[in-house]
């Protein structure tokens, strides 16, 4: 059974750089792509970004294009999402996800679509 886990988390100026990990067991030839997603406190959970493990394609959220960046290392299973000019609205929880019939597409990747969820990690940006 897949089982992904984020680390990297923490506390962070404004303007500040972060950068997750999504370390991944289990993974195999069925799960197409990796996405990330977050939910602060009080709001809905969404999709921030996604990457296909084959071709490197990538899809962001418009509340973070431009800032963050995933990236991927498929040798090591692993997924990161660099994080930066970090703002106020970007505390979260954070959380990598996946499912066999993920691919990244031109819109973000829908939490609704995810059966299950990991622990994930928070970010707080705060000077």
């Amino acid at each position: 059974q897949l089982q992904l886990v984020e680390s990297g988390g923490g506390l962070v100026q404004p303007g500040g750089s972060l950068r997750l990990s999504c370390a991944a067991s289990a993974l195999t030839s069925e799960y197409h792509a990796i996405a990330w997603f977050r939910q602060a406190a009080g709001k809905e959970r969404e999709g921030i970004s996604c990457i296909n493990r084959s071709d490197g394609t990538t899809t962001y959220a418009d509340s973070v294009k431009g800032r963050f960046t995933i990236s991927r290392d498929n040798a090591k299973n692993t997924v990161h999402l660099q994080m930066n000019s970090l703002k106020p609205v970007d505390p979260a929880a954070y959380y990598c996800a996946s499912y066999p019939e993920l691919v990244c597409t031109n819109s973000p990747p829908m939490p609704a679509d995810i059966g299950s969820w990991g622990q994930g990690i928070h970010v707080t940006v705060s000077s």
